[in-house]
């Protein structure tokens, strides 16, 4: 089980989602967003980060960027993919010649079932991860999701704290390897979602705040703890 803790905005929580064993840290590029971090805020951060032993995979959030910009941005601030968070076209994903092409995966809002198998084939990554020059990325296929599932909400994207139908998402983890699920998670219902869906990936943002931006430590460690012990005990 594997857990991405995102909307991180500052060097103290980003070293405390590490501590508390965080596969992913996620950078939100979308400045609507109350967790938005500027580039400049990201990059100090990343470097840090990325000084240390057992760097997590570091994610970067977009919402209608450009392949280009993206792809910028990955760069210059030392990220290893793009999370894909609003009405983006299947061919940043699945076309070699996207400038993001094997360093990106799409979040989904369905509001159905049929809708959902109908996206995630659009969405769907295959093939080998890449670096932005074509190069073997270092980040395999077993470290990056294929697919993120968050709770649909008719304007926002993302980080509302709703809880998302399990239901709906445990079918599409039986067929999609890779699933993240997002959408309402907090250290008391995360074993839940992670016994009822068994996804690949869970993703937290808002659970895990003591305000908008700004984690509580004890949540973060709780939650990345319930998360996987939930799943170590679901596979004895």
């Amino acid at each position: 089980m594997k857990v991405k803790i995102c909307g991180l905005t500052n060097l103290e929580d980003a070293q405390t989602a590490v501590a508390a064993g965080a596969d992913y840290l996620g950078f939100i590029f979308y400045p609507p967003s109350k967790r938005s971090v500027d580039i400049n805020t990201a990059k100090a951060i990343v470097q840090t980060l990325r000084a240390a032993p057992n760097c997590p995979v570091l994610v970067g959030v977009f919402v209608n960027e450009t392949g280009e910009r993206m792809a910028e941005i990955l760069d210059e601030v030392g990220l290893d993919l793009a999370q894909l968070s609003g009405e983006e076209v299947p061919f940043l994903v699945g076309d070699e010649r996207s400038p993001i092409y094997g360093r990106c995966y799409k979040a989904l809002r369905p509001t159905s079932l049929a809708e959902a198998e109908a996206e995630a084939e659009w969405y769907a990554v295959s093939g080998e991860r890449l670096s932005v020059n074509g190069e073997k990325s270092p980040i395999s296929t077993t470290q990056s999701p294929s697919l993120l599932i968050d709770t649909y909400h008719p304007t926002l994207r993302g980080g509302t704290g709703a809880t998302g139908d399990w239901a709906m998402s445990a079918q599409l983890a039986q067929s999609i390897p890779g699933l993240m699920l997002a959408g309402g998670l907090t250290a008391k219902n995360v074993a839940e979602a992670v016994r009822g869906v068994r996804p690949f990936a869970v993703d937290v943002a808002s659970g895990v705040e003591a305000s908008p931006g700004k984690k509580d430590p004890a949540l973060v460690r709780q939650f990345v703890q319930n998360a996987k012990a939930a799943a170590e005990l679901d596979n004895l």
